[in-house]
């Protein structure tokens, strides 16, 4: 097996009393997507920080390329090639689409001279997505959620990210929406890219998954590769496996004492 581009393992994660990552381990390697997958309150939004580098994690090891390493800003992760895509996405939604393309990269030479090259690697990057824009002037609010979703995907990719953690990047898109982030988070699997992709819902996960680590409570409860679990056991996991089963016979019980106490007092 290839050295992962990016490894944690055993992160812990404490806000004074609160533990809220416990042992947590997870990697990534090229040409993998990673989900991690939990509820509400799972501890999702904790691990992501801590991955990008705004939360340095408390106790565990962090490794890039197989080399330990200590980020205490986000600056630090990209500059290693890693790169987060939030659920915000950091876009501005009256600006034009290459001006939030480039926004926070500039180079050095950018001008109004150049604009017109910065159009041109837009709508080429864009499309090698298959999204088709008629006008890079076009502000960026105008465009669909997934469309949103996909520039901010691109931009990361284009400057230099070769490890894409991608924050419930469908929770809020309709099915197609969805269909086009999920397509494009194939298509980055397939250009090499390692990607996390950060999802409390198994029927996206699963179709472009290669590996799943599901999260409660801030725990790891499960560790799989692809050919160990299939879509019925991920869901039945993620709903809470035997605890939600015990659960269901209980309420059916209370239900069947209550239907019998009913026909007793109708008689």
């Amino acid at each position: 097996m290839t050295t992962p581009l990016l490894e944690v393992k055993n992160i812990t994660k404490s806000f004074g009393r609160v533990k809220a990552l416990q042992d947590v381990s997870c990697k990534v390697r090229a040409g993998e997507v990673t989900a991690v997958l939990g509820d509400n309150g799972a501890g999702k939004s904790t691990f992501i920080k801590t991955l990008s580098g705004v939360h340095p994690p408390d106790t565990g090891e962090y490794l890039v390329d197989g080399e330990p390493v200590r980020f205490t800003s986000p600056r630090d992760a990209r500059h290693r090639g890693i790169a987060t895509v939030y659920q915000d996405l950091a876009l501005a939604p009256l600006m034009p689409i290459w001006r939030n393309f480039f926004l926070g990269s500039e180079p050095a030479t950018y001008g109004w001279l150049k604009s017109h090259d910065a159009k041109k690697i837009v709508h080429d990057e864009l499309r090698k997505m298959g999204i088709q824009i008629r006008d890079p002037e076009q502000p960026i609010g105008t465009m669909s959620g997934g469309e949103r979703q996909s520039v901010a995907i691109a931009r990361a990719v284009y400057f230099g990210a070769r490890v894409l953690i991608l924050d419930e990047p469908t929770s809020a898109l309709g099915v197609r929406q969805a269909g086009v982030v999920l397509r494009y988070i194939a298509q980055a699997r397939e250009r090499g890219l390692g990607v996390i992709f950060i999802t409390h819902n198994p029927n996206h996960a699963y179709p472009v998954s290669d590996h799943f680590v599901l999260l409660q409570r801030g725990r790891s409860v499960g560790d799989y590769s692809k050919k160990e679990i299939t879509m019925p056991e991920l869901t039945q996991q993620m709903s809470g496996g035997a605890e939600l089963e015990a659960l269901q016979h209980e309420l059916q019980n209370i239900l069947k004492d209550s239907e019998e106490k009913d026909s007793v007092e109708s008689t």
